[in-house]
């Protein structure tokens, strides 16, 4: 038994009550007053298949794809190359049966509903001014930026199939050699189904960010067809030089071309608009016999035209070298361009190119066109408004691959790819995404979630004063108020207190004088990976004691083995029945060394003595602080030249255990190094920080390094994998020899570079994975977060 096309696409389905009233509701409001079902009839397409494929006429069909934006503008100059000449392969493997409608939709959204996406609701707790002025924030700067316009970019290409059988295999084939061309460029694209592309559609038809609504199973017991639910209220082309979309104005005029040299900044320059706009570039390629046979002929007959032109002179009495300037003018371009076609990789095509406007209101729409026409006008170029083709404008402005307009200009494959489709990568995530500042270039809020990231390591880096604490307080802002995670921070400069204080966090103070104790040897059963959590604190025992002994040469192997051999003893009553007195400190190691009556685990035993007998025991007490908090300060300011060293290990292996602890709950652990530098100095705790980037990730662990020194993240292969193993890099404001290190390490262009160039505080750019971004990230002087979150003497809380 065969099914006939409508059945294929609408499986039958039982529906419930509840279903059956909502599809009524669907009816009434698409059918009851007749407008918009008859507004539908316009829509210039047979059939649309759920796979995606557009049936536009008998023997024509389409297919879209949706490509996300790349860094263009701001790249280096070889990767610019890199992209046109990617570019002008996409458009020469286009042959004369293909035709290809590149679309690039700005349309606003709801701004009420938008503007709740950012809100964070009150909790009737002691945070709730702060999440009101973080909301405040976010919502200036959601007004001050164009992230209320949806901006997104399609390529909808078409060809001629006797059936639709025939047109899914060419398709398919087409579909995917268009999808490598995008990954060659670096550009995310896919294709859209049925579903996407009519959502898309609905878009341009109403430009006042009405919500679409649409289900395949509405279709068979309502009646309707897709076109129903694209459809405005009502089309209104009465007037020669505008068009009425429901209760909007729209009008569609064409670039009339005029420049000898076009510019790869015109197209951008048109999208860079608060306003909704619509920009289709309809590309037909010409077959390359025939255009050169084409080219040939006007060769012909200008030639003829001189002959005539020189007879005429002979005639006249004057010198037959003397020709109209139009003729020798379009002569010698016409020779250039057989040239290129015969001797270049370059091929003719046939391009319309048009732009679409829409305003509330007939004056809103002439000043938006008027801007229009000065970006074209900038480019010496001409927009002319498509007077009495309105209708055919509108239709040929949907993103279904038919050209309506026959206003076309002949263009090499060079000069269509001079329209790069390409401005600037932005960063705004979903989901639990956080506030990082807005981009510098365009405006837009940076939205990121370093959790989706394939390594959520960070580094912070810039000179003194560009604002590498302030960048790391503001993130650790967002993650208290934003998610459910913990915040570790290790602080050398007792940075942090006013804002760990003001959200309730723990602050551990550790120095020769403080009664705030952490215990070196605390573990949980969580620890390690293995069954026996003593391996890697073993390891952790061997850099401490490597560290206290302070040899050139590091410990040798009798030692290390006395050392791994009292940690096993020390740690048998805890791991037999594990309660917090049974948990072991340093005198407990002392005495296990001492007790081998080994002249290594003497000596070993004797360099303890200072941290376990003399005036430095601080680290020789059970641990008496709540380090369970959401967020915890390690304050090591005060620990001195001898101690900061072993403070900073012990803040690291403490880290360490919360993180394992968190796993099993399926929390995160986010952990904010400050200072970074120091920790990189000394072989071990290097060590210890290289083993944090290369083992947190599959932990639930975020590191984070803030520091000034770039060479030192260079000073040795295994220092550099911190800098390799980082997917988020924000750099602020740099030394002239940080600059060119960074710029060769990290593939940063010299329009890029000039963002950490004397940058102001909070300016420089963000690096997440492949995408770099100018970016600043602006906080009000006069706000309460401003206030617990600056260094600068006299402008913040004092503690």
């Amino acid at each position: 038994m065969r099914l006939s096309e409508k059945q294929r696409n609408e499986p039958p389905v039982k529906l419930t009550r509840a279903e059956k009233r909502e599809i009524q509701a669907i009816i009434s409001k698409y059918k009851g007053d007749g407008k918009a079902h008859s507004a539908q009839a316009s829509i210039p397409y047979q059939a649309m298949y759920p796979d995606g494929i557009c049936k536009v006429t008998a023997n024509t069909f389409s297919k879209c794809i949706e490509f996300a934006d790349i860094s263009y503008q701001l790249a280096q100059a070889d990767t610019k190359t890199a992209i046109f000449e990617n570019l002008c392969d996409l458009y020469n493997y286009l042959d004369a049966s293909i035709h290809v409608q590149l679309s690039f939709v700005n349309r606003k959204t709801d701004p009420k509903q938008y503007a709740k996406s950012f809100e964070i609701k009150a909790q009737g707790d002691d945070f709730d001014d702060i999440r009101a002025e973080y909301s405040g924030i976010l919502q200036d700067q959601l007004v001050r930026g164009n992230n209320g316009l949806t901006k997104r970019k399609f390529l909808t290409f078409t060809i001629e199939a006797d059936n639709l059988k025939m047109a899914r295999a060419r398709l398919t084939r087409i579909e995917t050699d268009l999808l490598g061309y995008f990954k060659t460029m670096g550009a995310v694209a896919h294709v859209l189904d049925a579903k996407e592309r009519l959502e898309v559609l609905h878009g341009v038809l109403h430009p006042d960010a009405e919500p679409f609504q649409f289900e395949w199973k509405w279709l068979a017991p309502s009646g309707l067809s897709t076109k129903d639910f694209i459809a405005p209220s009502s089309f209104r082309f009465g007037n020669s030089r505008m068009f009425g979309l429901g209760g909007k104005y729209g009008a569609v005029s064409f670039l009339n071309i005029l420049s000898p040299e076009l510019s790869d900044e015109m197209l951008a320059d048109f999208l860079n608009t608060e306003n909704g706009i619509v920009v289709n570039l309809h590309v037909q390629a010409i077959d390359q016999s025939e255009a050169i046979k084409t080219v040939k002929r006007k060769i012909t007959d200008l030639d003829a035209m001189k002959i005539q032109e020189q007879k005429r002179a002979v005639r006249s009495g004057y010198d037959m070298d003397i020709l109209p300037s139009d003729l020798a003018t379009y002569g010698q371009d016409a020779k250039e361009l057989l040239k290129t076609l015969q001797s270049r990789n370059e091929r003719m095509f046939q391009i319309t190119f048009l732009v679409m406007n829409t305003a509330d209101t007939r004056q809103k729409l002439e000043n938006d066109v008027f801007w229009a026409a000065g970006v074209a006008q900038k480019y010496n170029c001409s927009l002319v408004r498509l007077d009495y083709q309105q209708e055919q404008g509108l239709m040929s402005s949907l993103p279904l691959g038919a050209n309506h307009i026959k206003i076309e200009r002949s263009l090499t494959t060079s000069s269509v790819a001079v329209f790069v489709p390409f401005v600037t990568q932005e960063l705004f995530m979903g989901g639990d995404a956080m506030y990082y500042g807005v981009n510098a270039k365009t405006g837009n809020m940076i939205m990121l979630d370093r959790k989706r990231a394939r390594c959520p390591n960070g580094l912070k880096l810039g000179t003194p004063g560009s604002g590498k604490s302030m960048s790391c307080k503001s993130e650790i802002v967002s993650v208290f108020l934003c998610t459910p995670d913990d915040v570790y921070i290790c602080d050398p400069e007792a940075e942090y207190y006013p804002l760990v204080k003001r959200l309730h966090g723990q602050v551990v103070k550790l120095s020769p004088t403080s009664k705030s104790y952490v215990n070196p040897l605390d573990i949980n059963l969580n620890y390690s990976e293995d069954e026996n959590p003593l391996a890697l604190k073993s390891d952790f025992v061997l850099s401490f004691c490597e560290l206290v002994m302070g040899g050139k040469n590091g410990l040798e192997a009798i030692e290390k083995t006395v050392i791994d051999r009292a940690v096993q003893v020390i740690y048998r009553p805890y791991l037999a029945d594990p309660r917090p007195e049974n948990m072991p400190i340093l005198s407990d190691l002392h005495k296990a060394l001492l007790d081998q009556h080994i002249p290594e685990a003497d000596r070993v035993a004797q360099a303890l003595d200072l941290y376990v007998n003399g005036s430095l025991n601080v680290f020789n007490h059970r641990t008496n602080v709540n380090i369970e908090n959401r967020i915890v300060a390690f304050d090591i300011k005060e620990l001195g030249k001898q101690l900061k060293k072993l403070g900073m290990l012990i803040v690291q292996d403490q880290i360490w255990g919360r993180v394992t602890q968190n796993r099993s709950q399926g929390k995160a652990t986010w952990y904010f190094c400050d200072e970074f530098h120091l920790l990189l100095r000394e072989e071990q705790t290097a060590a210890f920080s290289c083993e944090i980037w290369k083992r947190f990730r599959k932990w639930g662990g975020i590191p984070t390094g803030a520091t000034q020194n770039v060479k030192d993240l260079l000073s040795s292969p295994e220092i550099e994998n911190i800098l390799e193993n980082s997917d988020f890099i924000c750099l602020l404001n740099q030394a002239s020899g940080d600059r060119r290190i960074l710029a060769e390490r990290l593939n940063i262009s010299p329009q890029q570079l000039r963002y950490v160039d004397n940058s102001e505080p909070g300016e420089g750019l963000l690096i997440y994975e492949n995408v770099i971004l100018p970016f600043r990230n602006p906080i009000p002087q006069r706000s309460q977060l401003y206030k617990i979150m600056t260094t600068r003497l006299g402008e913040g809380e004092t503690v």
